[in-house]
């Protein structure tokens, strides 16, 4: 498929990290952009949830909000109407199980199902990618295996069994991408899945992420353990300081990607004429001690712990590593490294007053 001309692009989640992020740089790149956000009761909190988008670079000639729903799979006809391209990044997040795993699964497969079905209805659409995980991959019991790539599958009776941390969110990205996948082959959708790690980096949505707030939780962890009033980190609420340990567990071994890379990965294959199917976008694995080095060396202002006090830390069993391998093969490059990941978050959260 070629897109020639910029045209239009529709973008689920426009007020997360990731949306947010690719609706800057569509922008930037002379795209139109339509983006889809969750209905609001209060209407100066829509208004205040959606300046941030409102005040990019080119939003008022190129960037049209629309309001939809996962839980109401027909709200996303108006958006993806006249678009050329879909992006869907939007998804259920509930990593404490407060959900019933079935609903918020039931929820990510309908909602995306009806935006395929919109897709087919407009008659100009041309290409969807959808975001996946590596939640989709990652998690089953051949923990001794040192790369995957796209033919691994996450084994949802394996989490049902274990139970672990996000094992919903683990759950419902799988089966999603799976039956996302399986509609578009039989009708005839050009679909592209991309399967990202921990995305980290630079954000302009007001809220921290939590895959950023991931990736900082060894230094939340060091200033929780230096100022046990938690004064230190501001606007981060108790329950995440909580849950620092479990955080940390899932940098014991960690797959990265900068936002950056990840935003440019998407509209890479949505331009791309000839890629189909799965791509892992993972520029980096890094293990925890390697972090806690970058820390202490590069933000001497922060307590970070030293790697002895996870010595008896059981973090995740992650494998080594995730092959981005087809996806480099097909052309793309990647442009950051781990400590621009670090700079880009550390400076935001200064920024906006969480450090």
């Amino acid at each position: 498929m070629e897109f020639g001309e910029k045209g239009s692009v529709c973008v689920t989640g426009g007020t997360g990290f990731i949306g947010s992020w690719m609706i800057k740089l569509l922008l930037e790149q002379g795209y139109s952009v339509h983006t889809t956000i969750r209905f609001r009761p209060d209407p100066e909190e829509n208004t205040r949830n959606i300046s941030f988008l409102t005040s990019l670079p080119g939003a008022n000639e190129k960037l049209k909000i629309f309001r939809a729903d996962l839980s109401d799979p027909d709200s996303f006809d108006a958006a993806i109407e006249g678009c050329k391209g879909v992006i869907h990044v939007a998804t259920p997040i509930d990593f404490q199980d407060k959900e019933p795993e079935a609903a918020v699964t039931e929820r990510a497969i309908n909602g995306t199902l009806g935006i395929l079905k919109a897709c087919l209805k407009s008659k100009t659409v041309q290409k969807v990618v959808y975001t996946s995980s590596a939640a989709a991959v990652r998690n089953s019991r051949c923990q001794d295996v040192e790369t995957m790539d796209e033919s691994f599958w996450t084994d949802i009776d394996f989490l049902r069994e274990k139970k672990p941390y996000g094992s919903s969110y683990s759950i419902s990205k799988t089966l999603t991408e799976r039956a996302a996948l399986e509609f578009a082959a039989q009708h005839g959708l050009d679909l592209v899945t991309i399967v990202p790690p921990l995305v980290v980096g630079p954000f302009i949505c007001p809220k921290l992420p939590g895959s950023v707030h991931c990736l900082l939780a060894p230094i939340l962890l060091g200033s929780q353990n230096q100022n046990e009033s938690g004064s230190f980190v501001r606007n981060v609420s108790m329950d995440h300081h909580q849950n620092h340990k479990v955080l940390i567990s899932y940098l014991v071994n960690a797959s990265m990607v900068h936002v950056d890379d990840l935003s440019r990965a998407h509209i890479f294959l949505l331009e791309h004429p000839s890629a189909k199917g799965r791509y892992i976008c993972s520029s980096h694995t890094i293990t925890l001690e390697k972090i806690l080095q970058i820390l202490s060396t590069k933000y001497p202002e922060f307590s970070i712990p030293n790697a002895e006090s996870f010595a008896d830390f059981n973090g995740a069993k992650l494998p080594a590593g995730l092959s981005s391998r087809k996806l480099l093969d097909t052309g793309f490059k990647f442009n950051y490294g781990v400590e621009d990941m670090y700079d880009g978050a550390i400076k935001c959260c200064k920024e906006k007053g969480f450090f």
